[in-house]
């Protein structure tokens, strides 16, 4: 690292945003098929979102949402000025960038939940079967099992699991043509930084 650097990301940071990345890939394109697949990829997002979360309140500077949770008219403002190419140029995440990784966090924490309590419901499975477990329904699938029929059972946590998705994947698309526009204002490379850690100084 030269004087014209300065390290920005700490391991865990970037280790979660491309774990995420990758998560988030994998759960939507399985939809479930295989299950387990779906469902473990599905825990790994959710005890990363928790780690992230806590790593914003202890994590060093970059990483504390103090240091890039803005107010909303600090955000519109960034973003006007982005869009004009004339936007201030920030170390760590811009205002629009802080309001992207805490909307993140926040669907992809009501996707995980969701898709848990879906997972609880329709197959009485998982960490939240005791809240949302539903027994009727797995009698009524061992019964049928055991006749040697389909059974077929859509839990109503399910549409909203797929709004929460949606929602995240639209956040997603944003997120992306955002650090490519953002890049280009400012001469920089933002998802090396992110596999770096390292940005320039100034």
């Amino acid at each position: 690292m030269s004087d014209q650097t300065v390290r920005v990301w700490d391991p865990l940071v970037r280790a979660g945003h491309w774990l995420l990345v990758i998560g988030f890939t994998v759960a939507y394109v399985t939809e479930g098929d295989p299950l387990f697949v779906h469902v473990w990829t599905g825990y790994a997002i959710a005890v990363i979102v928790v780690l992230r979360i806590v790593w914003g309140f202890v994590g060093p500077r970059r990483a504390r949402f103090t240091d890039f949770v803005y107010g909303p008219a600090k955000v519109f403002d960034y973003l006007r000025g982005l869009i004009g190419k004339r936007a201030p140029r920030f170390i760590g995440h811009s205002p629009a960038g802080g309001a992207m990784v805490v909307a993140l966090l926040i669907f992809l924490a009501g996707t995980t939940f969701t898709g848990m309590m879906t997972l609880a419901d329709a197959g009485n499975a998982g960490p939240l079967a005791f809240w949302f477990g539903n027994e009727q329904v797995a009698a009524a699938r061992t019964a049928a099992e055991a006749a040697g029929q389909e059974y077929r059972y859509r839990s109503p946590y399910e549409e909203v699991h797929e709004i929460f998705v949606n929602i995240t994947l639209i956040l997603v698309l944003l997120h992306v043509a955002g650090v490519a526009w953002a890049s280009y204002v400012h001469r920089e490379n933002l998802p090396r930084a992110m596999v770096t850690g390292v940005k320039r100084a100034e």
